[in-house]
């Protein structure tokens, strides 16, 4: 007889969700008992994939978590349509709120890294109007500073932006794309094992041959120009649900409390910085964003 699956091994499903932002399937993947109810649902940073934090989520099914990630509109095997014109962050709002009422059940924390955390900060008031609020633990969100003054760039003109539409997004193989990724740009912090989870998802076979990225470089750009079209003060000033940020030492894009005339942190909010990070503190730091996650889902189950 052969041995049961075990618990941290990947399950994908796909996700049908009739949002504001229209209708399609949503790709999931998730890790531990698909019999207790979800404790986490994860959402990726902009330009990534569900895949991509395998290795932060994997070691919680261990634990006994059901945990899920998503591959977000536009990203990793999603099957929702994509306008980089007409783009908002707005969107992905849409689709959290979506999935948690196709799900059924809200889980009992809400987590995302970068651009992930931005959307559930943007959906969170309205799943506290329909009493679905859990729990929420962010991975340095992107959040421009409280006060009214302009952000220091024109988004449209960012270093972020002309990368991402001169990426390359063919190859001959994963194998191509790791060793062209390995060590490089926003890569270079990164275990290897990370970047290969990453490329999972990230590229798709060609109908003619080779790879190409499943995010398309023109998307991951209108993503990045639209970044600090809306700030989710609502989420951030009012006790909406229990709130944990950990923000990067380096290069953080967690900006709430920068300016002339900064804003300290609501009192409500636990903002912690982890040492020696960049902005992929989740890649970076492992073992503190897995331990933020369990505390959440402990203060949860002690609070029911």
């Amino acid at each position: 007889m052969s041995s049961p699956p075990a618990t941290d091994a990947p399950r994908r499903r796909l996700v049908h969700l009739e949002s504001r932002a229209g209708h399609g399937d949503m790709a999931t993947v998730a890790f531990g008992p698909a019999d207790r109810p979800l404790d986490i649902v994860f959402l990726h940073a902009n330009g990534f994939n569900a895949m991509t934090y395998r290795q932060l989520l994997a070691p919680l099914a261990r634990d006994g978590l059901h945990v899920m990630a998503i591959d977000q509109r536009g990203h990793g095997l999603s099957r929702l349509a994509t306008d980089p014109q007409h783009h908002s962050w707005l969107r992905y709002a849409d689709d959290l709120v979506a999935l948690v009422h196709a799900l059924g059940n809200a889980p009992r924390v809400l987590s995302g890294h970068s651009m992930g955390g931005t959307a559930i900060l943007l959906a969170a008031p309205r799943l506290a109007r329909d009493g679905r609020a859990p729990s929420i633990v962010l991975f340095d969100p992107v959040l421009k500073p409280a006060t009214p003054e302009a952000i220091p760039f024109s988004a449209a003109e960012s270093p972020l932006v002309r990368g991402a539409l001169r990426r390359n997004a063919l190859f001959d193989s994963r194998e191509a794309a790791l060793e062209s990724y390995r060590g490089r740009g926003a890569f270079k912090t990164w275990p290897e094992a990370v970047i290969a989870d990453y490329l999972v998802d990230g590229l798709v076979a060609r109908p003619d041959g080779g790879m190409t990225l499943s995010c398309a470089p023109a998307w991951e750009a209108a993503n990045f120009v639209s970044s600090y079209l809306h700030n989710p003060v609502d989420a951030l000033t009012r006790p909406l649900a229990d709130m944990r940020i950990l923000r990067a030492a380096h290069d953080s894009t967690c900006r709430w409390d920068e300016g002339a005339a900064a804003s300290p942190w609501p009192p409500h909010l636990r903002v912690d910085t982890v040492p020696e990070t960049t902005h992929f503190l989740p890649m970076e730091q492992p073992e503190v964003a897995r331990e933020a996650l369990r505390a959440a889902v402990e203060a949860c189950a002690i609070g029911r």
